[in-house]
């Protein structure tokens, strides 16, 4: 979760940088009023879109990187629960070796 906190932080401090700059960009050139306000809205609305687009592309990777992380997980629980009952089994079969001749040793006394 941290490391969400810490993407969308840098989306934000992104995001802002890049308006600021714009602006700053706009209000700097020498134009009429209402083309910098013009050329304001033109960007803004830029900028939203580069945002909702960076935003899908990264909700898919995120999707992505998530299913392949549940794949691997269930991977590794499918792995791990049979070589645990592959250990169980080797367990039982040294316990058996011991237990069945001292159980046997035990009944001939």
């Amino acid at each position: 979760m941290s490391e969400r906190n810490e993407f969308g932080t840098f989306i934000l401090g992104f995001t802002i940088g890049a308006l600021a700059g714009a602006v700053t960009s706009l209000l700097l050139a020498p134009q009429t009023g209402e083309e910098t306000r013009q050329l304001i809205k033109d960007r803004a609305i830029e900028l939203k879109e580069k945002g909702a687009e960076s935003y899908e592309e990264t909700k898919r990777k995120a999707e992505i990187a998530y299913k392949d992380a549940v794949a691997k997980y269930e991977q590794f629980a499918e792995t791990t629960k049979e070589k645990a009952a592959e250990f169980g089994q080797q367990v039982k079969t040294k316990v058996d070796e011991i237990v069945h001749p001292a159980e046997k040793a035990v009944e001939e006394n």
